[in-house]
């Protein structure tokens, strides 16, 4: 009996952890949302329709809560090169429509992230 408890909680335990791994890496999310650093840098007057299709692409692709904070600490590294600016980043999911499951932001606690 306790070798099946044992073995059952080995196995809940690996579906737990491959639940949270992430599968979306930088590189994807550097490739969608780089259509919108035109506006999030403050040089361009709204998100255009291929950062909004991008990023419609993005959410798709988000399967667990892994993968939200690894957008998140992608959106944040890359943000912080590429002079985004929040007073834009924080509008670009209302203006684009899409629900991110997480505030969208270069202070964001992407560990916080559920």
């Amino acid at each position: 009996m306790k070798n099946i408890l044992l073995s059952m909680f080995l196995v809940l335990s690996v579906l737990f952890l491959v639940g949270e791994a992430a599968v979306i890496t930088c590189g994807t999310v550097n490739s969608k949302a780089g259509a919108c650093v035109p506006y999030a840098s403050g040089k361009a007057p709204a998100p255009s329709p291929t950062c909004c299709s991008n990023l419609r692409q993005l959410a798709g692709l988000v399967k667990n809560v892994g993968d939200k904070k690894a957008i998140c600490q992608c959106l944040k590294n890359a943000g912080k090169s590429l002079g985004i600016q929040d007073r834009y980043l924080t509008k670009i999911p209302r203006a684009c429509n899409i629900n991110v499951g997480f505030s969208v932001s270069t202070s964001t606690d992407c560990t916080k992230i559920h």
